[in-house]
């Protein structure tokens, strides 16, 4: 069972907003979502973050009412709401594909859903220029969607979504359709927007960049299941497992055994944990992680802890870093991934096939049972 993590600060002033309990859901003898229990809190900016197929987009759907779960339930604002159709919830959702209106211009298609309410004209009229220029798009009102850039069409998805005052936002991938320095620029006015209006806000996303910097809390998935939830840096810092840590961000995972308990020996490295094997037993096989960044290069001394030689195989230059593949003796047939600074290639003077005198920093190495 996944331990959820509650907002950081959050003592007893947040207020539960969504609770989704022991959610099943089933596709023939397919299970997509297999007993899914997680509280979100009110004004809460949330991602389901995972794989393809890891079941996130399915239960946003639950949420939604548009594939009603197999079992479970799924209270929203104290209501449950398990059964009812998406007709009767309370939410605005925004679609990878924009799904606009091609024959309405812009401000029909924010209106749209205000019309279906009956609303009066005027009012609809204010609503939306409001709307439109909340989101930037204040004098673009009369033009259709085909002759709007990208980013501009998912702006106007995201002011008809809000156009209605819905109590929860739901975002389907809303960025994976855009290139990349529209997505950079469209995650922050979204996020921008969320901090002005405090609408509870859930993203379904495979971009773990998007996850990290969009999110108040990350909620990894993976087979229909919860991996871990928690803050971004939580779920950076400390993934529970291996696929947590493997897929946010990238990670070094080398395959080692315990050796007492604060060590573990990779090849014929014996490495000491700060942090201890977290009660594996000695002769367990396991896997020793390590970040990239958390490499040691500058100030390493030959016979140090944790200390050894390698061979840069591979040095990347990456525009703000250097991303080196490392080969070592005393490892075997293992490789190791780390990053570099600009100013550490250069001081040091690290290029392909120079031989260096690294460290894995004991307080880094994290340690999970092999599977």
């Amino acid at each position: 069972m996944v331990t959820q993590e509650t907002p950081a600060g959050s003592g007893n002033q947040r207020t539960r907003y969504l609770k989704i309990e022991n959610i099943t859901k089933k596709f023939g003898d397919f299970v997509a979502l297999q007993d899914i229990s997680l509280d979100i809190y009110k004004g809460e900016f949330i991602c389901f973050l995972g794989p393809s197929g890891c079941g996130k987009t399915t239960l946003l759907r639950a949420i939604a009412g548009l594939d009603i779960q197999t079992s479970g339930r799924i209270e929203q604002g104290g209501k449950d709401i398990s059964n009812l159709p998406a007709a009767e919830r309370n939410f605005g959702i925004v679609f990878q594909s924009y799904a606009l209106f091609p024959n309405l211009t812009v401000s029909k298609n924010v209106g749209y859903g205000l019309v279906n309410r009956r609303m009066g004209k005027a009012a609809i009229g204010e609503r939306v220029a409001e709307l439109l220029d909340l989101v930037g798009l204040s004098d673009q009102g009369s033009k259709y969607p085909a002759q709007l850039s990208g980013g501009e069409q998912q702006r106007v998805a995201l002011a008809r979504a809000l156009a209605t005052s819905p109590g929860l936002l739901l975002l389907d991938e809303p960025l994976s359709a855009l290139d990349a320095k529209v997505r950079v620029f469209l995650r922050q006015e979204i996020k921008a927007l969320h901090r002005r209006l405090g609408v509870t806000t859930i993203m379904v996303t495979h971009d773990q960049e998007e996850a990290l910097t969009m999110a108040d809390r990350i909620v990894v998935m993976n087979q229909g299941t919860i991996e871990q939830v928690g803050t971004p840096i939580e779920i950076y810092r400390n993934p529970m497992n291996r696929c947590v840590g493997d897929f946010v961000g990238i990670m070094n995972c080398l395959s080692g055994v315990v050796t007492g308990a604060a060590s573990v020996r990779v090849g014929a490295m014996e490495f000491d944990c700060a942090n201890g094997v977290g009660g594996l037993t000695e002769g367990q096989a396991v896997t020793v992680c390590l970040r990239p960044e958390e490499i040691a290069v500058r100030g390493v001394a030959s016979g140090g802890a944790n200390s050894f030689e390698a061979r840069i195989s591979r040095l990347e230059f990456l525009g703000s870093f250097y991303r080196a593949t490392l080969e070592a003796e005393r490892l075997g047939d293992m490789k190791i991934t780390a990053d570099f600074s600009i100013n550490e290639v250069r001081d040091l003077t690290l290029d392909e096939g120079a031989t260096i005198q690294i460290a894995l920093p004991g307080e880094h190495i994290r340690i999970f049972a092999e599977a």
